[in-house]
């Protein structure tokens, strides 16, 4: 799968919230401040795991479309299977 550009500054995004996280531990800030941010950066996992997965549905549905192997039901429900278990 090709990971555009899109999809790797969403991770630099999360990987910046975690980072200022850490700052305000560090700083002993107040404890709503850091679980409003913690809760922000799951929120953006969750973000992205539904891009990253819905790409890649769409890149193999094209891809079983166009050699007519496989089954886009069993796509689909892997796809499903990728999102229950990131939960």
């Amino acid at each position: 799968m090709n990971y555009d550009d899109q999809m790797k500054n969403r991770v630099k995004r999360i990987e910046g919230q975690l980072r200022g996280i850490l700052r305000m531990m560090e700083e002993s800030k107040d404890c709503k401040d850091i679980i409003t941010q913690l809760s922000a950066a799951r929120t953006a996992i969750d973000r992205t795991i539904g891009v990253v997965v819905s790409s890649n549905l769409v890149e193999c549905v094209q891809k079983t479309n166009e050699t007519k192997e496989g089954s886009t039901e069993n796509l689909v429900k892997e796809a499903v299977n990728l999102l229950v278990k990131s939960r």
